[in-house]
């Protein structure tokens, strides 16, 4: 049985009004966080916000460390002379430093501490390669950025980053965090490029017994170390990034929803389903919320966040200018349009995931969760605060991060349908948190570092993104 009434959940299903918003924002092509396509999206998702009868529609600019990608090029010499240089085969990742490195390839496979730990005597100097899948051995996924941390402070002259997926082009995504630049050059290579340098790696290893051979018809017995020789242009240079915000509801209540997703999306591709979706859907969602604003009991936030792919800036930059004991809870969308099957991560606030599951219970849609407390998106800078907040998501059969972060993030991956059945449940979702009657439970930022995950911790700190009294 629904709460919101049958002329909303109608409108709901029947609207084209988020999904205009979606090829509105793909049509931008490149948001990167504080370049002008970002700017672009922010004021397309102001103007929708004003035409979906929200109150006081804004930008809010801030100020970020920005970044502007040149041309990458890796070569390969010794056994095999090869140079890539195409953006389908390697590109640089945000926060690198411009640079020209070269020296032996070391493949330390997906990247788990213990494979760097084994590795420690050989990536002095190196160029270091590391897959985008995460270690079977690790209980949590191994970010990028731990992976490029732990090559440079082992004097690596250069990161690899490969792509695991097939087909899906070279991955991007931040290295540097809120410690840009970083030390060394970094690129992200496709998985095929990424095999040819794992063989190669191998062979001189010893680990393949094939004798090194490859299309360019060596075969020495794989004795001559692969050298890798990586160029990387681009820009590192402070910028402006911006948050977009409005409001439905009563105007006097003390206490707010916020519902919450980031506009910018990496430079290479259009950012369909990360995280353009997750802007329409919370457009969908204010409209439909202004329907049935007099039943509101407390006032609901929309807002796109700017700069979260490269460290959550916007979200940030929210939550210290919000008072917050003016929160009542956060429901941020990420990656939430691939298809719809919603998923809910909690952080341990039992009581949001409680509404998620009667939101999909009385609708009969499948819901998955999880309450592990993760770093990873913008509802992150919430919750180190102890404010109620969740992820939502949608799952597939997609492995890892699927198109996500590469050039194949495009409109033709997402359908209408998804899009219309996530802002349907997210809206009668955060129309029941909206109610005096359920009450999410703040806590303490000490009581999140107590119950959260060591590995993340140690993510957090090598990422520089520790709160500060957490030291």
């Amino acid at each position: 049985m629904t709460e919101l009434s049958e002329a909303v959940v109608g409108d709901a299903r029947t609207s084209s009004f988020a999904w205009e918003l979606l090829e509105d924002l793909t049509d931008v092509g490149n948001r990167m966080a504080g370049q002008d396509g970002e700017r672009r999206g922010a004021e397309l998702v102001r103007e929708t916000f004003d035409s979906a009868g929200l109150d006081d529609p804004e930008i809010v600019e801030f100020e970020i460390p920005g970044w502007w990608r040149g041309e990458s090029t890796l070569r390969i010499s010794g056994p095999l002379e090869r140079t890539h240089e195409e953006s389908h085969e390697v590109i640089a990742l945000p926060g690198t430093p411009a640079d020209t490195v070269s020296g032996p390839l070391v493949d330390v496979g997906t990247g788990s501490y213990d494979d760097f730990a084994d590795a420690e005597g050989e990536l002095q100097g190196a160029i270091v390669m590391a897959s985008s899948e995460s270690p079977s051995s690790s209980d949590r996924w191994i970010h990028r950025m731990e992976k490029y941390v732990n090559a440079a402070d082992r004097g690596a002259a250069g990161f690899v980053f490969r792509n695991h997926i097939e087909g899906a082009l070279p991955p991007t995504g931040e290295i540097g965090y809120h410690e840009r630049p970083g030390p060394i050059p970094a690129v992200g290579v496709s998985a095929e490029v990424g095999d040819r340098l794992a063989r190669l790696a191998a062979d001189h290893d010893g680990r393949n017994g094939d004798g090194g051979n490859d299309e360019g018809g060596n075969d020495d017995g794989g004795n001559d170390a692969p050298v890798v020789e990586l160029d990387v242009d681009c820009r590192n240079e402070p910028s402006t990034s911006r948050n977009v915000r409005a409001t439905i509801g009563p105007a006097e209540a003390d206490r707010e929803v916020l519902v919450t997703a980031h506009v910018d999306g990496h430079d290479i591709s259009d950012g369909a389903n990360d995280n353009a979706a997750g802007c329409a859907a919370v457009a969908g969602i204010g409209r439909l919320l202004a329907r049935a604003a007099d039943d509101l009991d407390c006032r609901v936030r929309l807002a796109t966040f700017g700069a979260e792919e490269i460290g959550l800036w916007g979200a940030y930059h929210c939550a210290e200018t919000l008072p917050k004991e003016g929160i009542k809870c956060v429901v941020n969308l990420d990656g939430a349009c691939n298809s719809r099957n919603l998923r809910v991560g909690t952080n341990g606030f039992a009581t949001i995931g409680d509404v998620f599951e009667s939101v999909t219970d009385d609708y009969d849609a499948p819901l998955s969760t999880g309450d592990t407390i993760s770093p990873h998106g913008d509802q992150w800078a919430f919750v180190q605060e102890g404010i109620p907040a969740v992820m939502v998501s949608t799952t597939s059969e997609q492995s890892g991060r699927g198109w996500g972060h590469t050039h194949a993030d495009t409109l033709d991956k997402l359908d209408p349908r998804d899009l219309t059945e996530v802002v349907t449940l997210v809206t009668e979702a955060v129309y029941r948190l909206a109610d005096d009657d359920v009450e999410p439970t703040h806590t303490t930022s000490q009581r999140i570092r107590e119950k959260m995950d060591d590995g993340y911790i140690q993510e957090l700190e090598v990422g520089g993104r520790l709160p500060d009294d957490w030291d």
